[in-house]
């Protein structure tokens, strides 16, 4: 799908992208979390799903791919609403940072906002780090620019080190 399916603020509401990752029954989670995102925030654009290698520890493959979608809700409101669906779905808040998951949903942009409180972090710095996260956004947004950079994220793919990319674009069979 293209980034040209949402208003892109036509009606004065911010954009949000979402990273959506699971390695744990990948094929039931990542399906139940597009279900639930569709469900809390309307019409979704996404990104294909790329199976990655998992970053920072040993364990399964990841499913990885960015949704996009317009709402008008309170930042904090977003995240809460992402941890819960995580919650349904069998992840486990108490695990490391990296380490298998059901489920992991991060905000990574609304709109142009900036914060970093401790809690919440847009836009995420996950953007400009892996490719898991730069590629996909980039694929429904990459005309968009980085809040802070000022830089497309179609750009910033484009001069990402690819030199041990470790994931592909696959097509999911659910």
């Amino acid at each position: 799908m293209s980034g040209s399916l949402l208003n892109e603020g036509v009606n004065n509401m911010p954009t949000g992208y979402i990273s959506i990752g699971s390695n744990i029954d990948r094929d039931k989670h990542i399906p139940a979390s597009i279900k639930a995102l569709t469900e809390n925030f309307g019409k979704l654009i996404l990104s294909s799903v790329y199976e990655s290698e998992a970053v920072g520890f040993s364990g399964d493959a990841f499913y990885n791919l960015v949704a996009g979608f317009e709402s008008d809700l309170d930042v904090k409101e977003i995240v809460v609403q992402l941890r819960q669906i995580e919650l349904d779905n069998g992840r486990n808040r108490e695990c490391k940072k990296f380490s298998s998951r059901t489920l992991d949903l991060d905000l990574l942009l609304y709109g142009d906002l900036i914060i970093d409180d401790g809690r919440i972090q847009i836009p995420r710095n996950e953007i400009e780090r892996y490719a898991f996260v730069l590629e996909p956004l980039a694929e429904i947004a990459g005309h968009l620019r980085h809040p802070v950079s000022h830089r497309r994220y179609g750009e910033m793919w484009d001069l990402f080190d690819k030199s041990n990319l470790k994931q592909r674009r696959i097509v999911p069979v659910w």
